[in-house]
């Protein structure tokens, strides 16, 4: 049988800029260091067990052609000087051997501490509800993240965000953010 229960995971981000859509977006995925490789988007589980390493681990665990597994956020501009934001939230459980939830979340006019936040608070929410851990949605972000402190069950939550502005002459600005499982 074969197992598709990632062991590592990573995150990157990028952004690019060009005349052609499409191409704009390759040259993100090349400063996010993944051009090179085939993107799956699947939905947002950390799976249990499976350990965070840096970017510069994971990159090393890639190679040219290989189907990597992907929850990611893409946003892209044509107009100048437009902020745009493209995030991936993360919360883990402090049981390893439950899941944890990634979060994607794309905007405009946000910066990178908005749109993170955001992104990271879709995370713990989603594990909060599967932990059982009441929670008030009204409440600010860091109000609920003090709630899930002393619960104890959350065990961390970080984001990964690429924020930029509009190209000024209107070429189009991808921003890209992903998390990588690796098998």
């Amino acid at each position: 049988m074969l197992d598709l229960v990632a062991k590592k995971l990573f995150l990157t981000k990028g952004k690019g800029i060009h005349e052609d859509r499409l191409t704009s977006f390759e040259y993100a995925l090349r400063d996010a260091g993944i051009a090179g490789t085939n993107l799956v988007l699947i939905s947002s589980i950390f799976p249990p067990s499976a350990r965070l390493v840096t970017r510069k681990e994971g990159l090393k665990l890639i190679q040219p052609g290989q189907i990597l597994f992907t929850i990611y956020s893409k946003n892209q501009t044509q107009e100048p000087h437009r902020l745009c934001a493209a995030s991936v939230g993360l919360a883990r459980p402090t049981d390893p051997s439950r899941y944890g939830y990634l979060s994607e979340h794309i905007s405009f006019g946000q910066n990178e501490r908005q749109a993170g936040d955001y992104a990271e608070d879709i995370a713990a929410q989603m594990l909060a509800s599967s932990l059982g851990i009441p929670f008030d949605i009204d409440k600010s972000w860091d109000e609920k993240r003090q709630q899930w402190n002393i619960s104890g069950q959350i065990y961390k939550s970080s984001n990964i965000t690429q924020t930029a502005t509009g190209d000024k002459n209107g070429r189009w600005t991808t921003v890209f953010a992903a998390a990588v499982l690796l098998l």
